[in-house]
Parts: structure tokens; sequence; C-alpha cells
């Protein structure tokens, strides 16, 4: 039934009439934050008896949500849409959209706003609360819907992770009158900004670090046009002085450094407590070289906010920039994980047919939309575990590369096992049984946010078990191969940064593990939520009960016993690589373990303990300046050895061809894989080669092109930049992305035009000889900047 369907949008086909409704009505509840894009749901009819209607439905974002009316003009505008492929000699009835309903989530008072048409007939505009019942849209609704639809396209239009089938992307905001009216209704409900939830590395959403606040930002601040959003932060720091830390920021995106240091000086005594008014000073110091100063600012903020990522993750940045490198590495150690929610989605229905449209002329430059041979890859490189890292997970491993990236990885294990407890070490100090006559010591204390000192606990009160826990950090999982039970948790306390230990009560260390106090996720859920980490090297290896490595299972085999398929290209998981100079990292001693032996490690996290010897005498570690692996940063440095591992036998590859003159082929699939590890190891250049093979196989992917557009774009390479460019917007219009603003490619040609103005890449796009309906798609984005007056527009 073509004829049946729209000429170029999108559209899913239901089995059963007004389905995607009833499943849209049912999920509701489970609709966390934002929610998931407009559903936009017709009826077609022919109107002869005995035809049935049918049903069709898209995901659509950018529609203007500030009244029924405008969301009805969308659904009329589709009844001219449909395919008329009927000849003039045919007398046959075509079909035509009989009735349509739109659907928009308000993330403020948590409702479904829908708006029923008739064609011809009315509109009936009502919401549809978590319960499913009818509510009348009053004019306050409406506000809230039209910020909370514009949040959405704003900071979905380029999530490459957020992905729906029928998902049509149009621009929200096309005029300075569109965007005065946002900013207005954007300043009107800012003091409810936090209702609408934050990005998953923040715990608590604030008043200035929500979603409102991030699409605020992110939308001025793509276009460097940090003006706008500096007039709406000056009036509402009049109420709420801890918006001085957004204002701050505006400016220095502005470069009016004096007055956002001006305005922080005088903020930050009408609130020394506000983390993101220390960080905005923090960055900016940073940005002088002044690291030093940095740190403090650093550490008093953790103080501030203990039970927040973002704040011992920006204390381990500025002991990286200090070189402070066993600091940074024991302040990694404190930060809170928190469980990974991803954004809101629907509930996934079979439908009937799919009609996905194809973009002409600008498609006919993609390759076919097939799959290869190149979209076939090595498994070495497939089970990579970083790629499925997400939230504080991710954030936390980009801190552990950056790292490896100064230190290189001899020199990380040695600062590892330097601050850590390793598990053969506390093997052997249990076995001659030192440790508790040892506890008693005047050792010295490391604190979480990387400072040693003195101990402040008496002799007397420094027995096993009677000291406060100085790890006030989540207890992270157990890997698959330990023994312990996955996520356990111990006692937990805040860290006084001015000496000392104070102790928590319960609703404390929920609130440090990122729970709720008062009956929000139990423990067991965080146990089960949080995720396991499976990596080449261990995963296929049994483990008794006492933790030991038992048989590993013949090659050829998964540890199910069914045969697999052996790794390919030279990415052999047998494959030795210690002769190219990489060492596997040894095992770090556990949090907790099951039965009694649970004192003896907790003494490690809690007391002071001064070197020892053994026995014998022989042999002597120090436990007094170290502290216990967390389980989920020890499952880390497995997964970044993984990543080395990877990268050092492709590096020792690729030299080898090259002496021999031979070429060095990979499927297309592994190339854009290799690439996306070079980006992960901080490997730039490499990883640009590598972007750059994979653009030579004919395979359907928008990843490198993106990547290279941004490398291009970094480096004011114009020519190649806008080249990418023009293959980033066909394969965005090929998934009916039709937005110019904000886009990954507006974001691109807006850093090439603060080097040469957009005159330039006009001519250079005029140069090139593109057809006209592509040229007139790249124009579209010096329109907007000519429009909104974007930096470069008038040279």
């Amino acid at each position: 039934m073509a004829e049946a369907s729209f000429k170029d949008i999108p559209e899913l086909f239901e089995v059963d009439l007004g389905e995607s409704l009833t499943a849209r009505t049912e999920a509701l509840s489970t609709f966390r934050e934002l929610g998931p894009p407009d559903l936009c749901h017709v009826v077609k009819s022919t109107g002869r008896s005995g035809q049935r209607d049918l049903g069709s439905y898209h995901y659509i974002s950018g529609v203007d949500a500030s009244s029924s009316a405008s969301l009805a003009a969308y659904i009329n505008s589709l009844t001219y849409a449909i395919e008329d492929n009927s000849a003039w000699f045919s007398k046959g009835n075509s079909w035509k959209v009989k009735n349509g309903c739109y659907c928009c989530f308000n993330a403020f008072s948590r409702v479904d706003i829908r708006v029923d048409v008739k064609i011809p007939g009315g509109v009936n505009a009502y919401a549809i609360d978590l319960r499913g019942e009818r509510l009348e849209a009053t004019q306050e609704l409406w506000q809230e819907t039209y910020v909370s639809a514009l949040l959405r396209s704003i900071l979905y239009s380029d999530d490459s992770n957020y992905w729906l089938d029928a998902y049509r992307k149009l621009d929200p905001i096309t005029s300075p009158d569109s965007e005065i009216r946002f900013l207005q209704a954007a300043e009107a409900l800012f003091m409810k900004g936090w209702q609408v939830g934050s990005d998953p590395e923040i715990q608590v959403a604030t008043v200035v670090s929500n979603h409102l606040t991030a699409g605020i930002m992110k939308y001025f601040g793509d276009s460097g046009r940090y003006q706008p959003a500096a007039n709406l932060f000056e009036k509402i720091a009049t109420r709420e002085p801890e918006v001085a830390s957004l204002l701050a920021r505006s400016y220095i995106g502005m470069n009016e450094e004096v007055k956002a240091v001006q305005i922080m000086a005088s903020s930050i005594r009408q609130t020394p407590s506000s983390y993101t008014l220390l960080h905005a000073q923090c960055d900016l110091l940073r940005s002088k070289g002044k690291n030093d100063s940095a740190v403090k600012l650093a550490r008093q903020a953790v103080n501030c906010a203990p039970s927040e990522f973002v704040t011992w993750e920006k204390l381990t940045e500025c002991w990286i920039d200090l070189r402070e490198f066993e600091s940074a590495l024991l302040t990694l150690n404190s930060c809170p994980m928190f469980t990974f929610n991803g954004r809101d989605a629907h509930r996934n229905l079979t439908p009937a047919r799919v009609h996905l449209p194809f973009a002409r002329p600008i498609g006919e430059i993609l390759p076919d939309r097939v799959k290869t041979e190149d979209d076939e890859a090595d498994p070495a490189l497939l089970r990579l575990p970083a790629p499925g890292l997400r939230g504080t997970w991710a954030r936390a491993y980009a801190l552990l590369t950056r790292l490896v990236s100064q230190i290189g990885w001899d020199e990380l294990l040695k600062t590892r096992s330097s601050v850590f407890v390793m598990e053969e070490e506390y093997r052997m100090q249990k076995a001659h049984g030192d440790i508790s006559a040892v506890a008693n010591g005047d050792g010295k204390v490391i604190h979480e946010d990387g400072t040693i000192r003195d101990s402040m606990i008496s002799s007397d009160s420094a027995t096993l078990g009677e000291t406060d826990d100085d790890d006030a950090s989540t207890r992270g999982m157990v890997s698959p191969h330990s023994p312990r039970k996955s996520g356990s948790l111990d006692d937990s306390s805040n860290v006084d940064l001015n000496g000392g230990v104070v102790p928590v009560a319960s609703s404390k260390t929920k609130i440090g593990l990122g729970l709720d106090p008062n009956g929000g996720a139990s423990l067991n859920s965080l146990q089960s939520s949080i995720p396991t980490i499976r990596i080449s090297t261990e995963s296929d290896r049994d483990f008794d009960e006492d933790g030991n490595a038992a048989d590993a299972p013949s090659k050829g085999k998964n540890v199910n016993g069914d045969a697999s398929k052996g790794p390919t290209n030279g990415f052999d998981d047998s494959r030795d690589v210690s002769e190219l100079g990489l060492e596997k990292p040894a095992q770090a001693a556990a949090g907790t373990e099951e039965g009694g032996d649970d004192t003896e490690k907790d003494s490690l996290h809690e007391s002071p303990l001064p070197s020892t010897q053994t026995q014998s005498g022989t042999e002597s570690f120090s436990f007094s300046n170290k502290r216990l692996c967390e389980r989920w940063l020890d499952n880390l440095f497995m997964v970044l050895y993984e990543d080395l591992r990877v990268w050092t036998i492709f590096r020792a590859e690729v030299a080898h061809f090259k002496t021999q003159h031979v070429a060095y082929r990979k499927t297309g699939l592994e190339w854009e894989i290799l690439g996306d590890l070079g980006m992960r190891l901080h490997h730039k250049e490499e990883a640009k080669e590598a972007y750059q093979r994979c653009l030579d196989t004919p395979r359907y992917s928008q990843k490198p092109w993106a990547k290279l557009m941004d490398m291009y774009a970094e480096e004011g390479d114009i020519q190649r930049g806008i080249q990418t460019a023009i293959r980033v917007a066909a394969y965005q219009w090929a998934d009916y992305t039709e937005m110019t603003y904000p886009t990954q490619i507006a974001r691109a040609f807006f850093k090439l035009g603060q080097h040469h103005g957009h005159a330039k890449i006009s001519y250079t796009l005029l140069s090139m000889g593109l057809p006209d309906s592509i040229l007139k798609i790249m124009d579209n984005y010096l329109q907007y900047g000519k429009t909104f007056k974007v930096e470069g527009y008038d040279f």
C-alpha cells in the first residue's frame, strides 16, 4: 500500500489501530526525566465501505508545542504529504488523513499533553496523567510543555547513543523572535528546572545543575553566543545567588573574564558552599596555569558536595594537572559511582510495515545501506568492553586513560601498587599473621582527596573494628572471578578535608552511595544495577572458592563449551604482549570478603598500619600509606589493559607491514573500532589515520565522517572540514534529521567561521560545484549564522 504512505516522512504502520497510543499511556509512569520525543499518530482512510482504516505513527522533535493550534497545524500539514501515485484516468479513491493525535510529554508536571485533530472537524486538547486519567490542559501546562519539547529537541539533537526508528528532527528555534520566547519561558520556569532531572553524572538535580540549564548552555554555547544567556542569568541571579556560576561561565565564553571574576568574587561570599561556583573558579585558574590554587578550590568543592561524582572528578583532574599522580589515583578511587539511567524512550512495538523513504538527491552520494563484509570485525575488537561504559563509569575511565597517556602503562602500574594493597601482598601478610599484630601503630593516613597526613586516631581506639572508616566512596562492583559478593558494601564515612574522619549514620551512608535515605533504591537494587564488566582475558577463567584460577577452557571453546571462531587479523587473545612492553596488571586486594576475613580487610581501609616485616625478615610490606582499591576501579584497570593490549598489537602489526612494504588491510568496521580506540587512548593522529582508512571502504557509517569533521574543524582545515560536513549532512538527512541547529555540523561550521569567516566558507562551497539541493542544505547553516549573528557572519 505505497499510496497510503507519506512521501518524505518516515512512519511505522500499526498492527492494531491505536496500539502506539495505548503503549505510550502505559509507559508514562516509566518516564523519569525529560521524557521521549513527541509521538504523532495518524489514521488514514479511503472513505470506502469495507476498507479497513490504517494507523501509523512517527516520532518527532522541534515542533512548536506552545499551543494546541501549533500542534494541530503540524498534523494538518501531513494531509499534503501522502504520496499520489494514481494516474489521471484512475477512478480509485486515494488515501486521506482521517484524524490524528499529537502527544508531547510535560517533564515539569509529569503529564502527557495530547491534541486530537479530526479532519474535517475540530481540535480537542487535554492532558493524561501517570495514572491514565484525563486532565484539563491549562495555560501553565502549555508553557511547561513548550519548554520540555524545546529541551528534548536541543539535548537529543546530536546524541549518537539515542536512536529511534522513524524519528524526524526539525529546527526547534528558527527566528530571533522564537528565541526570545524561549528565553522568556525559561526565565518563568527556571526555579522549577530541577524537576526535569539532570545528566547521569549529577546525583542530585539543583537549580543550576539540571536539564534546563544544560539545554540553555548547549544552545547558546555551541554557537558562541553567550550574550542572551548572560542576560537571562543576570535577571535570575538577583533572586538566586547560586546562578552566578552560570553567569560567570557565560561571561568567560564572551571573553569578559574581568567581569566574570568580579561576579565570582562577590557571589562566593554569599554562597561559599556552592560547588558549581567553586568549579567555575577552578576552571578559570586551570586555563591560566594556576594549578596550585585550582586544586585548593577543587578540594573545597569536594568538602561542600562529597556525594557528587563531579567534585571528585574535578579534583582528580587538578591532581593530574599538577602531575601528582598518586594523589590523582587515590582521589579517583574515592569517586562515588552512580547507576547509569539512559534517556527516556518509547516501548518498541513490532510494526506491521516500516516506511523509511530515501532522501534524494543528497542521499545519492552515500554508499548502499546493505550489510557487507566491511560490517564484520574480529571478535577481539568487537568484545572490547570500554565502548559499553556509560555515565560515571565512562568519565572515570576517561580519567584513567588520561593518566596512562601522561605517564605510561608501566609507571601507572607502579603508582597503583604503591598506593593500593595488592592481592599478593595481602595474602603473604595474612599468611604470616602480621596484620593483627601491627594494628595499633602510629602511621600515616591517606585521605580521599589524595593528601597524606599523620593519624588523628589514638592508639587506644585504633584496634581492629573500632576505628572510623576513612573511605566515603561507593563499594563498586566485584569482578566475575572474585569470590566476594558483587557490590558488597561496608560502613562509610565522610571525610573532613581539614583532617580526620567524620563517622556517618546510615542515612548519610546512603547519600554517599547515591541512595535515597528516605526509602529510595535499596542496597540490593544497587548491587543488581551496577554493571559487571567482563573482559576477554578474565571472563573465560573459572575460579575456586579461594579465588585461585582454575584451568582455563580449551582453546576454541567458550566458557559454555561451545565451539567459537578463533580471532583473526592478529588479535589473538592468547598472544603474549609482554614482549611488546605491556605488562598485565596484578589483581588488587578487594574491599571486603565473606566470612571472617571482613575485619582484616576492613582494617586496611580504617586504621593506619605501619611498615612491618615478615617473620623471616626477608621481605617487608608497608601498609601504612596504602589503601584498598575499589573493585570497580580494579576492573577499569583490566578494561584499560584490554584496550592497550589490542592497541599495542595493532601498532606492532602496522610497523611490521610497513617494513615488509605490504599493504595492511582491515574491514571498514575494524578501522572504525581502531579509530575509536585511538581516541580513547589519546592517540589522535593514529586515530585520524584509522578513520581515513575507514572512508576507503564502502561501509554505510556516519561516525568516521563526523569524527574527522570535528578534527578538521579543530585544526581550521576549511577544505576538508566542508567535504566531511557534506557527507555528515547527507547521513543526517537520510535519517530524517532536517534541523540546522544545534547540530554537530553547525558546531563545526561556526568553529571554522571564527577563524576564516562565513564568507570564505560560502565561497568554498560554491567552488565545489555541488548540486543545488545539496548546496541549499549546506547554505542553511550559514543562513542561521547570519540570522542570529554568530561570530564570523560579517566577514
